[in-house]
């Protein structure tokens, strides 16, 4: 098995590169600092996380403060029939036509599970809005890291609702009585 580790993670690595290197950058996105209240604690990275998103059509996007959530090396996988990994100006170039259209995603539920300076959301969305009108809900799986100073989102991966793959219970906000 050693001698087969780093062939493999160097086919991984390649995999987990090929769409950000694919990508071209046709929107252009800002370099800011951060704002101190979207990377002081983790409520604050999930909350500029959900608001960055939520554009009114036609309304400039936010493209820049998102950027400044992420490390250098941030990757988003979408999950459906197969996954797809992007860098983050991969995911701005694809989302942006969504967002401009007008686009609402909020949190309905979250999980956050914490060990010393990392931690794991788990966080339950639904969005309507984007050129369709569509409403869907689904699980974003959010990886940070504290670095003494911040929080960095290291990666997303998330699936949408759908026949075949319901969200479970526990990940769903409780019954009202």
């Amino acid at each position: 098995m050693r001698t087969l580790l780093p062939s493999l993670l160097l086919a991984l690595a390649a995999c987990a590169h090929a769409p950000a290197r694919e990508a071209s950058a046709s929107v252009p996105v800002e370099t800011i600092p951060a704002r101190p209240e979207d990377v002081g604690t983790i409520d604050g990275v999930m909350h500029a996380f959900y608001d960055v998103l939520n554009i009114a059509p036609g309304a400039p996007s936010q493209w820049a403060r998102d950027r400044t959530l992420y490390s250098p090396w941030i990757r988003f996988v979408a999950i459906n029939e197969k996954a797809v990994v992007q860098d983050h100006q991969a995911f701005v170039d694809t989302t942006e036509p969504l967002v401009r259209a007008g686009f609402r995603e909020r949190e309905i539920h979250r999980e956050t599970r914490r060990y010393g300076n990392i931690a794991h959301v788990a966080s339950t969305y639904e969005t309507w809005g984007g050129p369709a009108g569509a409403y869907s809900r689904g699980v974003n799986h959010v990886q940070l890291y504290f670095d003494g100073q911040r929080w960095w989102i290291t990666s997303v991966v998330w699936q949408t609702e759908n026949a075949a793959n319901p969200i479970p219970p526990e990940l769903l906000p409780p019954s009202r009585p």
